[in-house]
């Protein structure tokens, strides 16, 4: 897969300005201190610079004897673990300004190798060089500032100081304070890269936390998964209570509506009792019932009585019926000199359709 454009210089910008807010033991123990060991020659001695947070801190003058020195022997651990860059003079170098197009910043050091023979009197295979940007202009095209060096210059400063380009990690050019240029004069191919002796545990405590924080989510979400079924079950099963409830309530609803309908019935009709006390105050004296009877809002009397003709007088006027009638003709019996006779009438309060019934021999005398 090919890199996207410009990743590795946002990666190199965000780390930078992450870094810039981390305490300094925080970046020592990511690695991105970017401390550095600067080597330069000064008359007989050599002098040995701490580059770290911007800062020169200056830890030894060695004085040079013979034809190499031991810098692991002379320096303590942690600063002789720094990797190692060694630090041109001013006048070692030749810097210039170019423009150039913008599309040649994907390539800089090779478009630049084109230019060294017109922008210095040296041929490229005699010089050592780097190139950076420092701006971009209106038009589409970009400010490039070049560091050049003689190889016979870098030679000279570095005979005999015991360091060879195998060993450094980048050869850097002073500016008039004597400060680091920030340039690599050293081809990509001959610098010494430190290699991380934690980085294969680095790399494998990265995957197992990787593989943990997977499991972690996968667990999360099979807990999430988990609690959801769970409560939709809880759902389904107080949503079928809840039904059964309201099926339970509506049949409820319409028994209590029932039981009203019929209290206001009976409320409005009068009671059995009622009707036959009124019943036996108006029939004539001699008077014996065979059937007492109530079905809906009607009443009906049979029996014999020896005053039958005026029983529709009597029960005329009464509160709880109205319209008395005699049903079919009086039968006489000859036996007991009594006529048999059938009454109907309807009761007051409006129909309803309950029967009430009840059949007695006694009657009035």
């Amino acid at each position: 897969m090919r890199r996207l454009p410009g990743l590795v210089d946002f990666w190199d910008w965000w780390r930078g300005c992450l870094a810039a807010w981390l305490p300094r033991d925080w970046r020592d123990l990511l690695g991105w201190a970017h401390d550095r060991l600067l080597l330069c020659r000064q008359a007989d001695e050599l002098l040995v610079l701490w580059e770290g947070d911007g800062r020169l801190r200056e830890l030894a003058r060695i004085p040079v004897v013979g034809d190499s020195l031991d810098l692991d022997r002379l320096l303590a651990a942690r600063a002789a673990a720094l990797p190692r860059w060694w630090l041109l003079p001013t006048a070692s170098g030749l810097r210039r300004r170019l423009r150039l197009p913008a599309s040649a910043s994907r390539h800089l050091r090779q478009v630049v190798g084109f230019e060294i023979d017109r922008q210095t009197p040296f041929a490229a295979g005699e010089v050592h060089y780097d190139a950076r940007t420092i701006g971009h202009s209106d038009d589409g095209q970009i400010d490039v500032e070049i560091v050049v060096v003689p190889r016979r210059v870098l030679d000279r400063e570095l005979g005999g100081q015991g360091e060879t380009p195998a060993a450094l990690a980048g050869i850097d050019l002073a500016d008039a304070q004597g400060r680091p240029l920030g340039f690599n004069l050293l081809p990509p191919a001959q610098r010494r890269r430190r290699t991380d002796p934690l980085r294969r545990w680095n790399l494998l405590l990265a995957a197992v936390a990787l593989l943990a924080i997977g499991g972690a989510g996968h667990q999360v979400l099979k807990n999430r998964s988990d609690a959801a079924d769970a409560l939709q079950r809880r759902v389904e099963a107080e949503s079928a209570q809840a039904r059964q409830v309201a099926a339970q309530r509506g049949r409820l609803s319409a028994l209590v509506e029932g039981a009203a309908f019929l209290d206001r019935v009976r409320a409005a009709r009068p009671t059995v009792v009622e009707v036959w006390d009124e019943a036996t105050h108006r029939l004539p004296e001699g008077t014996w019932l065979e059937k007492f009877s109530i079905e809906g809002d009607q009443l009906l009397l049979v029996g014999s009585s020896g005053d039958a003709p005026s029983l529709i007088e009597r029960m005329e006027g009464a509160p709880l019926w109205r319209k008395p009638a005699l049903a079919g003709t009086l039968q006489s019996d000859p036996a007991s000199g009594r006529n048999r006779f059938t009454v109907t009438a309807q009761l007051a309060g409006g129909a309803s359709s309950a029967t009430e019934t009840a059949d007695g021999d006694p009657g009035t005398e």
